[in-house]
């Protein structure tokens, strides 16, 4: 299982990124996709899931309407839309899977997956 994640950058507060998330060897659309961030000196956090249905979503407090999570089966991929962005939201952000269809989330938090890619890095500075 080889993931990766791309599209990421410097931005300026307030500004949009799509990140995006592709694979080797296996179609994204057969499992729950999952996005990570994990910035300098904090712990690995899920910022949103998205169920091998399309639906229903996850998105953490952090990021609710301001990230959207969507799936482009066409090309087997999977997108993060970033809105709205701000110097926290700066990090490695990386996809991830578990090979379930369904999202874990436990206590309002998306559990780690075991199958990461590469991150890309995101930040939002003035």
């Amino acid at each position: 299982v080889q993931l990766q994640a791309s599209g990421g950058g410097l931005v300026q507060p307030g500004a949009s990124l799509r990140l995006s998330c592709t694979a080797s060897g296996f179609r994204l659309d057969y499992y729950a996709i999952g996005w990570f961030r994990q910035a300098p000196g904090k712990e690995r956090e899920g910022v949103a899931c998205i169920n091998s249905s399309g639906g229903p979503t996850y998105y953490a407090d952090s990021v609710k309407d301001r990230f959207t999570i969507s799936r482009d089966n066409a090309e087997n991929t999977v997108h993060l839309q970033m809105t709205s962005l701000k110097p926290e939201d700066t990090a490695v952000y990386y996809c991830a899977t578990d090979k379930l269809i369904r999202c874990a989330v436990v206590a309002g938090r998306l559990l780690p997956m075991d199958y990461w890619g590469k991150g890309t890095q995101v930040t939002v500075s003035s």
